[in-house]
């Protein structure tokens, strides 16, 4: 198997709220919502980078498409890194998140493995860091 992700989807409680969020309070690009024309599949896409996606699509509609039932979320199950290009670029990133109404988890300070980093949840309770890792800066 050639380890190439292109989708991540992240299971939403409201997939309007949601769409905002991201869209409009961190800025993602994203042509909004699509696929309302079929049972369970209303979806946003946004592209993060080359070749890679981030999907929201409400978790009923997850639970329909593979028989498994819904649960509540569990922020601790799974975490997004973000990583830039300096302390003040983490610092700015967490601030643009908490006015889009994110909420901050950690703030953002030194972390033991010698970079700066910060938490904070969506919404929908996915948790993200926001990290500067200079020894990824140095590597190209």
């Amino acid at each position: 198997m050639n380890p190439h992700i292109t989708l991540l989807t992240l299971c939403v409680a409201d997939l309007e709220r949601a769409v905002a969020f991201y869209r409009d309070g961190l800025g993602f690009p994203t042509q909004g919502i699509v696929g309302t024309e079929f049972e369970n599949g209303a979806v946003a896409f946004f592209q993060l980078q080359s070749g890679l996606k981030l999907g929201l699509w409400p978790r009923q509609s997850l639970a329909a498409e593979t028989g498994l039932p819904a649960q509540e979320p569990n922020a601790m199950e799974f975490a997004i890194g973000h990583n830039v290009s300096s302390q003040q670029e983490v610092d700015a990133v967490m601030a643009r998140a908490a006015q889009a109404g994110a909420r901050i988890v950690k703030p953002a300070a030194r972390a033991f493995w010698g970079g700066y980093s910060g938490y904070f949840q969506d919404p929908d309770g996915h948790l993200w860091e926001i990290a500067f890792n200079p020894a990824l800066s140095a590597l190209g």
